[in-house]
């Protein structure tokens, strides 16, 4: 008996999957899965830049003062924390005692530093206040160089180097956050998801206190005219004295969530970087607005993480190009809308 109508018959009942078809399928699946995976990252790095930059915008929406310390304070953050971490975090350690002090240090850095940028507010900035903003730009410059500078004399007497960073406090990261974990079918680093919590915390605290508090009202008032608020009798000095302080607290809240960042880290030249990402999203998102400021984090967040995996994998191996990047956006935003996606433009004096 012949076997060829049985073959035949065999290969029309199972046709051969085609290999290009397989092929075209697993590659749409990669490129699906490096997506969503690219995408997650970016809204960590969202998390981080918000919080940094938080602060930054309610000092200029209430005081109309750009802080240049800005970022030297976020430094300052990261070295505290990473001294809270080191002193009280060893080899025996567990996870949640671990966390516990990172919360801790969290709390003390803030309570620290937002009584550090009160006493700034009252002895340097409140004198100048009649002066031009190049006053305050120059001021604030020049403490940030005194900060980086009193650092840097500070971690070598201590025998830190300066740079590159710090890595004993990173090495004070528990296993729970090392590594990556499986989101909706997707690798993501856990180190990512706690700073979006911590990130998300912040925003709830910020908008409570914008919304809830009798500060909040002032800042909100004084953000739209800072002239009639005075004009009612409300004592804008105390005010700004309170939000100066707590943007400089926020803005090292953000330094301590960069500790255990393995792309940042306690390091001198922080300052320079977490200014730079910081003043690019308050200009992006438009100067006082606290939706602007977390609609832009997002988006440069999410830039900053696509352009840092195309020009790393391959495609353009170049990865300074992905902070180019960010800033041209800063620049086709400076463009086409000066104020910023929720800033509003002024008309005459402020």
């Amino acid at each position: 008996m012949s076997l060829a109508p049985l073959a035949g018959a065999a290969a029309q009942a199972a046709p051969l999957v085609d290999p290009g078809t397989l092929l075209a399928t697993s590659g749409a699946v990669d490129g699906l899965q490096t997506a969503a995976r690219v995408l997650a990252e970016g809204v960590g790095k969202a998390a981080v830049y918000f919080t940094i930059a938080v602060g930054l915008t309610l000092v200029f929406g209430l005081m109309g003062v750009l802080n240049f310390a800005h970022g030297a304070v976020a430094m300052v953050g990261a070295y505290l924390g990473g001294l809270v971490l080191v002193l009280f975090v060893g080899a025996n350690t567990g996870t949640l005692a671990t966390i516990l002090v990172f919360f801790v240090a969290l709390a003390l850095v803030f309570a620290v530093t937002t009584a550090a940028g009160s006493a700034m507010e009252v002895a340097l900035i409140r004198p100048i206040y009649d002066r031009t903003p190049t006053y305050q730009i120059l001021l604030t410059f020049g403490v940030s160089l005194i900060i980086e500078e009193v650092a840097r004399i500070v971690l070598t007497l201590r025998g830190i180097q300066p740079n590159p960073q710090w890595q004993a406090p990173m090495g004070t990261a528990p296993d729970v956050l090392l590594g990556r974990t499986e989101l909706l079918g997707v690798g993501v680093r856990r180190l990512y998801l706690f700073e979006v919590a911590i990130g998300a915390l912040v925003a709830v605290a910020v908008w409570a206190f914008l919304t809830k508090t009798l500060y909040g009202l002032y800042i909100r008032a004084g953000s739209e005219d800072t002239e009639m608020v005075q004009a009612l009798g409300i004592d804008v000095r105390q005010a700004f004295t309170v939000v100066f302080g707590v943007g400089t607290g926020l803005a090292a809240v953000g330094g301590v969530l960069l500790m255990w960042d393995p792309i940042w880290g306690p390091s001198v030249l922080l300052s320079i970087d977490v200014l730079l990402y910081a003043f690019v999203v308050v200009i992006i998102g438009g100067l006082g607005s606290f939706t602007g400021t977390l609609v832009a984090a997002g988006i440069v967040g999410i830039a900053d993480s696509v352009t840092t995996w195309l020009f790393t994998t391959g495609i353009v191996t170049f990865p300074g190009l992905s902070e180019v990047t960010i800033f041209l956006l800063l620049v086709v935003m400076l463009i086409i809308r000066p104020q910023g996606l929720y800033g509003v433009e002024e008309v005459g004096g402020h």
